[in-house]
């Protein structure tokens, strides 16, 4: 699969036209996806294996999606290979008092991934140039200077500060890979139908949800000027097709695969104090009876 086709150049004005929610590439249906979903899930696992072992980078995948888009089931379905052990997931929500009262990346920064490890935020600090710009209401009542809360260009001043953050991480060995799962208005009815007439799926529903669709220009307005502003060839945002949900998923585990690969990580090589180490233990392990 070639990803370029979905991530979005440094530089370049989004247009969201240009990616249709229900492209499903060469692919006809969904059988031969789960397979190679399945065989994305194996190199994944092994790449993990590598990157926790050489413990110099760190992988930090982002999840920003409008509600029932299915960031939660790509995570469930990429990751389910990894081991817990070095993987980390945050879900942001509405702030709480103490993450109000402090500057908008604090919350996500405390929870960056060690190195070694992968980290998956679903939602991130992108919400506070979505969620926020859409309802600038919730920017008055932050607890921020006048003049920063009051000053036009705030949301540009934000795209640099998220800019120069990621490249601060990008700089550190955190690599970040971005990911807006792209559903239409269309899909997203259905699977809001599909929850409200589920039981099981009740408590994934909420009034407001609907209430939001009520501003669906809105946050595409947000998307297209936030990922136009803040795609960087080292912290890239990829535009995933989301209708299907199968061909998202496959979309998802290939381009972490191949960014993964990217990184040429090897296991640590052993120097001779610790060769020495295990010629030793291995003929105290014979020598037993």
């Amino acid at each position: 699969m070639k990803i370029e086709k979905f991530q979005v150049p440094e530089g370049k004005e989004l247009n969201l036209a240009d990616h249709p929610t229900d492209f499903t590439g060469d692919y006809s249906g969904k059988e031969e996806a789960v397979k190679d979903l399945k065989a994305n899930i194996e190199k994944l696992s092994e790449l993990q294996s590598v990157l926790y072992a050489e413990d110099v980078h760190s992988i930090l995948i982002i999840f920003q999606a409008m509600d029932a888009a299915g960031k939660d089931g790509a995570i469930k379905h990429v990751m389910s290979g990894l081991n817990p052990q070095g993987t980390q997931v945050f879900s942001f929500k509405q702030p709480s008092r103490e993450e109000l009262d402090h500057g908008y990346l604090w919350r996500c920064s405390k929870a960056l991934p060690e190195r070694g490890r992968i980290g998956i935020f679903n939602r991130s600090y992108y919400e506070d140039v979505l969620v926020v710009r859409v309802h600038p209401q919730i920017l008055q009542i932050q607890q921020l200077p006048d003049e920063i809360k009051n000053d036009p260009n705030i949301w540009q001043q934000r795209f640099q500060q998220i800019k120069n953050f990621e490249q601060y991480l990008s700089e550190n060995g955190i690599h970040v890979l971005k990911f807006f799962l792209n559903v239409s208005k269309e899909e997203q009815k259905a699977r809001f139908l599909s929850r409200i007439n589920t039981p099981d799926k009740n408590w994934k529903f909420s009034s407001s949800d609907v209430r939001e669709r009520g501003f669906w220009d809105d946050y595409m307005h947000a998307y297209r000027e936030a990922i136009s502003a803040t795609s960087t060839a080292d912290s890239p945002w990829f535009i995933i097709p989301a209708d299907k949900k199968w061909f998202s998923r496959l979309a998802v585990s290939e381009i972490i695969v191949q960014k993964m690969s990217e990184l040429n990580m090897r296991y640590p090589e052993l120097n001779e104090i610790h060769r020495q180490d295990l010629a030793d233990a291995k003929k105290l392990l014979e020598s037993e009876e």
